[in-house]
C-alpha cells in the first residue's frame, strides 16, 4: 500500500483473496499514526500486515512492531553486521535488545498476567523479519545473511539493485541475473522465504516459477490505474 490507507482496505484485500499486505513507509510518506490505523484495519480483517520501514534505524523498526505489525521489511541490507543490527532492534531478549512494553498494541491490548519470558518469546516467534537485498554487496552477502537465525525472508529490491549495478532497469543483464539467482538460492538453502514485487499477475506467476514464494502483485496505485485504464479502453472501443 502506497496510497490507500482507508478503513476498509484490510477487508477489501482479504475479500479479494490476499494472503498479506505491505504498508510502505519508505516511499509513500506514511507516518506512524497512519501505520497504527492500518494495522488495526488489517487486524480486523484477519490479514497479516508487514510494514516497510523507511530506514534501518532502531526506532523505525521497533516502533513499527510496537504498533502491532506482523513484520518489518527493512531496506538496503548489505552486510551481516547490518542484518544483526536489524535483529537486535526487532527481537526481545535473549535474541535482541528491543525495548519492552506490555499490554499494548503488539499484544492486542490483552490484560495478561503470565510471566514475562513466555510473552517475549511469543513476540519473537510471531515477528517476521524481511531484509531487502538492493545492491551488489547485499547480493554477495545473501548466503551469510540468510543463514542468520531470526531472518525470515530476503526480498529482492529489483529497481535499486539494477541502479546500484549501473544498469537501471536492465533486469535481463547478466550481472542482475547472477545477483538474483544468488539471492534466491541463499534463501532456499537456509529454509527462508524469498520475495519480489511484480508489475502484474502474469509477472508474479513467472517469479513464482523462478523460485520466489512471496510475491506482491503490483501496488494499490497501479492496480487502480490499470483497472480504470482497461475499463476506459473497453468502453471507448479501443481495448
Amino acid at each position: 500500500m502506497f496510497e490507500f490507507a482507508t478503513p476498509g482496505i484490510g477487508q477489501i484485500l482479504k475479500a479479494a483473496g490476499a494472503d498479506y499486505a505491505v504498508l510502505d513507509m519508505e516511499h509513500a510518506g506514511f507516518g506512524f499514526d497512519t501505520v497504527r490505523q492500518v494495522v488495526r484495519y488489517c487486524q480486523a480483517a484477519g490479514l497479516p500486515l508487514v510494514v516497510r520501514v523507511p530506514s534501518q534505524q532502531r526506532h523505525h523498526i521497533s516502533r513499527a512492531l510496537d504498533t502491532g505489525a506482523d513484520g518489518v521489511m527493512v531496506p538496503i541490507v548489505s552486510s551481516v553486521e547490518q542484518a544483526k543490527a536489524v535483529l537486535e532492534a526487532a527481537k526481545y531478549w535473549p535474541d535482541g535488545t528491543r525495548g519492552v512494553a506490555l499490554g499494548l498494541a503488539h499484544e492486542r491490548y490483552a490484560m495478561r498476567r503470565e510471566p514475562l519470558l513466555p510473552r517475549l518469546a511469543e513476540q519473537n516467534a510471531r515477528t517476521a523479519i524481511i531484509l531487502q537485498i538492493e545492491d551488489p554487496r547485499g547480493a554477495a552477502q545473501a548466503d551469510a545473511i540468510a543463514a542468520l537465525p531470526g531472518v525470515d525472508m530476503l526480498w529482492l529490491g529489483h529497481n535499486d539493485l539494477s541502479v546500484a549495478m549501473g544498469e537501471p532497469g536492465a533486469f535481463d543483464h547478466p550481472d542482475f541475473a547472477k545477483a538474483e539467482k544468488a539471492t534466491i538460492e541463499a534463501a532456499r538453502k537456509h529454509g527462508k522465504s524469498v520475495g519480489r514485487l511484480s508489475v502484474d499477475a502474469r509477472q508474479g506467476a513467472q517469479f513464482a516459477a523462478m523460485g520466489y514464494d512471496f510475491v506482491a502483485i503490483a501496488g494499490d496505485v497501479w492496480l487502480l490505474q490499470q483497472a480504470f485504464a482497461d475499463g476506459l479502453a473497453t468502453v471507448r472501443g479501443n481495448p
